[in-house]
């Protein structure tokens, strides 16, 4: 007898693990995805190979047309954005090769910016294919004249 209670019980809670299963999947279907995690942020960073100095990977949220994307981009850090700059513009200079790169401006790519806050550059074919390049604020017409803010640079 104890047996045959057994078995009922069991094939009642297969039955209803079987019946919500269908439940729960499209519970978990209908709801956003969640987040990445830390690690699995860290993880995707295509900037973590890189030697900065005066920048820093960080990863934001951008919502063009209402589809939300992840990405990573490197700022300038807080020390080199604080410090004063007047007369000039910033911009992203190779200099091995004399080539500008583009800054992501909210969600347009711009070669100049005039605000520290306003440097983002995403990966992109520049940030790959330049071994090292620089920030650098002045004149973009002038580029060997204008200082440099902060480098980038991928040790081979």
């Amino acid at each position: 007898m104890s047996s045959r209670i057994a078995f009922r019980t069991l094939t009642a809670i297969v039955a209803t693990a079987a019946l919500s299963l269908p439940v729960a999947q499209g519970a978990s279907a209908a709801t956003p995805p969640a987040r990445p995690t830390a690690n699995t942020v860290v993880d995707e960073n295509p900037f973590r190979w890189m030697d900065l100095d005066g920048l820093r990977a960080e990863y934001r949220f951008m919502c063009p047309a209402g589809h939300c994307v992840g990405y990573w981009s490197l700022v300038l850090t807080d020390e080199v954005a604080r410090r004063p700059y007047r007369g000039g513009e910033f911009f992203v200079y190779a200099p091995a090769t004399g080539e500008f790169g583009f800054f992501l401006d909210t969600d347009i790519a711009t070669r100049t910016v005039r605000h520290p806050r306003q440097v983002r550059l995403v990966d992109s074919d520049f940030t790959r294919s330049h071994p090292r390049f620089e920030v650098r604020y002045g004149d973009p017409a002038q580029p060997k004249k204008a200082r440099v803010v902060a480098t980038a640079t991928i040790w081979m």
